[in-house]
């Protein structure tokens, strides 16, 4: 009898030895899955944030090239160069 209840708890003992293994390698996973979740997530945030400073960026850069276009504007027509001409006031 005590041979079958030794068997038993042997048995018992390696089902939970198999159990706590098996949990272990399920928690492992879980965290390698929550850490790559995590990482993803701050990649997304600093792509993010990337994205805002390109905007803001571009919309500087279209300000700037109003600005220069209006002045290019200005100067040509300030300029006599670019105005048209008519025949008596062409060089020979």
């Amino acid at each position: 009898s005590s041979k079958v209840e030794r068997a038993r708890s042997t048995m018992m003992n390696a089902d939970m030895d198999a159990v706590e293994a098996e949990n272990q390698v399920e928690l492992e996973e879980k965290t390698r899955l929550i850490n790559q979740v995590l990482e993803l997530q701050h990649t997304l945030e600093d792509l993010s944030a990337r994205v805002d400073a390109v905007k803001e960026e571009n919309l500087k850069l279209k300000s700037e090239n109003q600005v220069l276009g209006q002045y290019i504007e200005n100067l040509m027509s300030a300029s006599s160069v670019f105005q048209t001409t008519d025949t008596k006031s062409k060089r020979k």
